[in-house]
């Protein structure tokens, strides 16, 4: 169905709500564990979430922050009827999950970095689409062992697959604000990369 502008903000602020909800600090409670905004890099994610020692705690924290975003796409399309990747209102839910998870309400917008839940947000938006932003992911980690720089770099090409897959199709802008977000939020690790002073993969943050 064709939604009008009050349910297009409906939909958006509960797909915010959503991805307010941070799986590093309610595993970290569940479990037992430090605050991940307390320790390490201070990024409530599954990265630093691992450096509590838990590795099932980061594979739920991941598998939560990835989940709620393709979640969001998910009821969006399921409320509206429209597919992911040709509607306007899930590709807006799944941008506002991200903007829910960079800087959660229920929180205190602290927030992670974004790359787990973009990517369960692409991948719900189409499966082709969200692999060929992880292959990118992939090839910058193998080759440069750096995951900002992959981070980066896989949300720029985010871009260019949404447009090769659908051209000016309404799923494009979205991606192209998910990328913007998910560069925004590791713009402190830009600023290292281009110093020279970016821990990779193995070495210890400075």
């Amino acid at each position: 169905m064709q939604t009008g502008l009050i349910e297009t903000v409906a939909i958006a602020a509960a797909a915010y709500a959503l991805g307010s909800v941070s799986f590093a600090v309610l595993v970290s409670r569940l479990m037992g564990l430090p605050d991940p905004r307390s320790y390490g890099s201070k990024n409530p994610g599954a990265t630093n979430v691992l450096r509590s020692g838990s590795k099932l705690a980061a594979a739920l924290t991941l598998i939560g922050d990835a989940g709620k975003g393709a979640l969001a796409v998910f009821l969006a399309a399921l409320y509206t009827g429209e597919s992911p990747s040709s509607g306007y209102d899930a590709p807006i839910a799944g941008a506002m999950a991200l903007l829910g998870h960079l800087y959660p309400a229920f929180h205190g917008f602290r927030g992670g970095k974004g790359v787990a839940t973009a990517a369960g947000v692409l991948l719900a938006i189409n499966v082709w689409l969200g692999l060929g932003v992880l292959s990118t992911f992939a090839i910058i980690v193998a080759f440069f062992r750096m995951v900002s720089l992959a981070s980066v770099i896989a949300a720029a090409f985010a871009v260019f697959w949404a447009w090769s897959l659908f051209g000016l199709a309404p799923v494009t802008p979205a991606v192209g604000a998910i990328a913007l977000l998910v560069v925004w939020r590791h713009r402190d690790n830009i600023v290292r990369i281009a110093r020279g002073i970016e821990p990779r993969l193995g070495e210890k943050k400075t």
